[in-house]
């Protein structure tokens, strides 16, 4: 088994390889660039956009970190350990080519160090050089250097770069312009300026060092501790050199100047050879640390068997010596920096690397996010960033990648997505991400659930809302109540289906009500149901509907309604059904009882709704369930009659109140579908008046009288021989016109 001591470095090398990666290439060369076009004031919102992100990013770092036992590979072992191996994989890949091809920018930026001396040599030797002379041959011999002495020697170079970078800071500050008296105009910029987008997109490459120092954290004492206190301290000590930089070029500089010569530092410094000098010193410095990164990412990502191939894993996971120095990987990287050298651009390469470094930076602010809503008890970091930092952060990295370059953020995300879809093939039995986001969505839910509760107001009778519990002994032979509840469920409210399993709980019935859940659950994909399913185990039905009436409502709306079930060749479930009935009236419920049969509601064309004087308690709940009904895709096809019968010697009264409850909105339905019906007693019972009328009908919809349902023990429903599918309704809210009680 191979060791993994790594060198134990302390805090300090984070903090170097960060900040000599943030003051780098573009705070040399582009700085007075970007004051030049969008003038002081237009390059210090630059700089607060571009620490938008990379601060929360520093804090998300830091605060991962120390939750972590964090290992080699850095920021793609923060990530992967927090997302999962797919997830994880797939940033981890894209990180990696990121650093990798970064070393090349680093390089060919170097060699512009350089150029100030093409027109000396040029006069003295008459050779005209070009920067490839300069950035190959420097790549070749540095990472010579890091195969042959790794770490070590980065890590000393380290502290030589920083210590010029101070000094080139020190001798730029202490300068003036000779060319101008100072003044500070904040706002002054050149005549035709570039977009300020334009601008931001060559300048924030500045702002992606601060990450540098994770990747050493294999070779920490102790990255909990030194990873978030090199990260934040260099990135804010990146920020407050960047401003104060800012303030002196556009006092010793006129916007021209700065626009016009990249080299403007160099014409304030004290020292003018000290700028190309630190140039050289930052972006070599940056190339060392990300030279150092980039393998030992790749070394991480092949130690969990994220590449394809078992062969290529192995082989790259390989190190030497007994602080396991990652060779092969820099073999490989090797390779991919001179590819990217050799084609010489900086602005093609900073392009590609900002993409991939943004995307990083966005996934580790939602990691943060994510896990500050999570609640999982086995986050613990000892430092906590807020989780609107974070928010911010990873908003504004996705928006600021398609405002830089929308192609090259399109392409990055479709590189991601490849890179995610073949490391899924290898691992289907995993499921990154849903861990997390199943524990945020918990967190929401719970804090609505409280918020709603807590500002719980009566419901205005206009706003009524269906929120359903229904209860069957056969949810998986009969499908009618299962139906009927999704249809109600579908848009206006919500609904519960739950099995009930009769008797004690043990570990035989438990077993079965986690078999019957399972089925449930998929019978509910299956349909596209949007309802809730559960089970429940009680010794009778009368004491499981004692059960659910009272438990909360999963939607954070309480229940107000229930749905039983019988088949009318199958009357036996009626007593039990009936003691349900007065145990959810107890409660207030709205109680529904579907009469199911073979034809399972035909066409889903008509529903009739019957209403008799006696009914008009009734009325609404029952005219409403029709509507939300009719509201689902299966009935779009439907209509809706309503039918009234009356005496004859009261057919004009009863019309005539009728017609003033529709014409005053109490009974919410049209003239046009209501057919009113003179009713003979004497000559035709209401059963045969309604069978007439009804008998083709797929659902009928009518009210009942609990106390009568008692008293003839169930007689009521049992008649009606010739409906098929039949709803009986009473409703136990006042949503309804409440003429007379049961």
């Amino acid at each position: 088994m191979q060791k993994q001591k790594g060198h134990g470095f302390s805090t300090a090398p984070v903090f170097l390889a960060a900040i000599s990666t943030i003051l780098g290439a573009i705070l040399f060369l582009r700085f007075g660039y970007a004051v030049g076009h969008v003038g002081a004031a237009g390059t210090f919102l630059i700089i607060l956009i571009g620490h938008a992100i990379t601060i929360p990013t520093a804090l998300a770092i830091a605060e991962i970190a120390t939750n972590l036992k964090v290992e080699g590979g850095g920021e793609y072992y923060i990530i992967s350990r927090s997302f999962g191996s797919m997830v994880g994989g797939t940033i981890g890949v894209s990180l990696y080519f990121s650093q990798a091809i970064s070393v090349a920018f680093y390089m060919i930026a170097f060699a512009e160090a350089f150029t100030p001396i093409f027109a000396w040599v040029r006069d003295l030797m008459g050779l005209q050089l070009q920067t490839w002379m300069i950035s190959v041959p420097a790549t070749l011999i540095l990472l010579i250097l890091i195969l042959k002495k790794g770490a070590d020697i980065g890590v000393t170079a380290l502290w030589v770069v920083v210590f010029i970078l101070a000094i080139a800071l020190v001798l730029f500050f202490a300068g003036k312009s000779p060319d101008q008296e100072p003044i500070l105009d904040i706002f002054a910029k050149i005549d035709r300026p570039q977009d300020f987008f334009i601008v931001f997109a060559i300048i924030f490459p500045a702002f992606t060092g601060m990450t540098a120092g994770v990747g050493l954290s294999g070779d920490l004492k102790n990255p909990r501790k030194s990873i978030p206190l090199g990260t934040l301290s260099a990135t804010i000590t990146g920020m407050i050199i960047y401003l104060f930089v800012v303030i002196k070029l556009a006092y010793s500089l006129s916007p021209d100047d700065l626009a016009s010569d990249q080299f403007a530092m160099s014409r304030i410094a004290l020292w003018s050879p000290i700028i190309p000098i630190g140039l050289a010193a930052a972006t070599l410095s940056s190339a060392i640390g990300s030279i150092l990164i980039a393998p030992r990412t790749l070394q991480a990502i092949a130690r969990d068997d994220i590449l394809p191939g078992s062969f290529i894993n192995r082989f790259l996971s390989r190190g030497r010596g007994e602080v396991n120095e990652p060779v092969n990987a820099t073999l490989i990287t090797a390779i991919i920096v001179l590819t990217f050298v050799s084609m010489g651009s900086v602005d093609f390469v900073a392009k590609i690397i900002s993409m991939f470094f943004m995307i990083t930076y966005g996934t580790l602010c939602l990691v943060s996010f994510l896990e500050h809503f999570a609640g999982n008890p086995s986050y613990r970091p000892t430092f906590r960033s807020k989780w609107y930092l974070s928010l911010v952060g990873a908003v504004a990295c996705f928006i600021m990648m398609f405002q830089m370059a929308p192609l090259y953020a399109f392409l990055a995300i479709v590189a991601m997505i490849v890179i995610y879809l073949s490391i899924k093939r290898s691992r289907e039995e995993e499921d990154d991400l849903s861990a997390m986001v199943k524990g945020a969505l918990f967190q929401l839910t719970r804090q609505l659930q409280i918020i709603i509760q807590r500002k719980q107001t009566p419901t205005a009778l206009t706003n009524w809302r269906p929120s359903f519990i229904a209860i069957s002994t056969s949810s998986l032979t009969r499908l009618a109540p299962f139906d009927l509840l999704r249809w109600i469920s579908h848009y206006y409210g919500f609904g519960t289906f739950i099995h009930f399993i009769k008797g004690g709980l043990n570990t035989e019935t438990n077993l079965e009500s986690m078999a019957k859940l399972e089925e449930l659950i998929s019978q509910a994909a299956v349909s596209k149901a949007g309802i809730y399913v559960d089970t429940i185990i009680s010794p009778s039905f009368k004491t499981a509907v004692a059960q659910i009436v009272q438990i909360p409502g999963i939607s954070g709306m309480e229940n107000n309604s229930i749905l039983f079930e019988f088949h009318e060749d199958d009357q036996a479930d009626i007593n039990d059904i009936i003691e349900g009935c007065e145990f959810a009236s107890f409660v207030n419920f709205n109680i529904c009882v579907l009469r199911s049969s073979e034809h399972h509601f035909g066409y889903k064309k008509k529903i009739h709704i019957w209403l008799t004087p006696g009914d008009y308690r009734n009325a609404n709940l029952l005219i409403l369930l029709a509507y939300i009904i009719l509201g689902h895709p299966e009935w779009r096809n439907g209509d809706i009659e309503l039918y009234t019968a009356f005496e004859q010697k009261e057919l004009n009264k009863e019309v005539n109140r009728l017609n003033k409850l529709i014409d005053q909105g109490r009974i919410p339905i049209s003239h046009k579908n209501v057919q009113k019906i003179p009713w003979n007693k004497k000559l035709k019972t209401y059963e045969n008046l309604v069978c007439d009328y009804s008998e083709n009908a797929d659902l009928v919809i009518m009210g009942f009288s609990l106390n009568k349902i008692i008293q003839e023990k169930g007689i009521f429903f049992k008649s009606f021989t010739k409906i098929k599918e039949l709803l009986f309704v009473r409703a136990g809210q006042k949503i309804v016109i409440s003429e007379e009680k049961d």
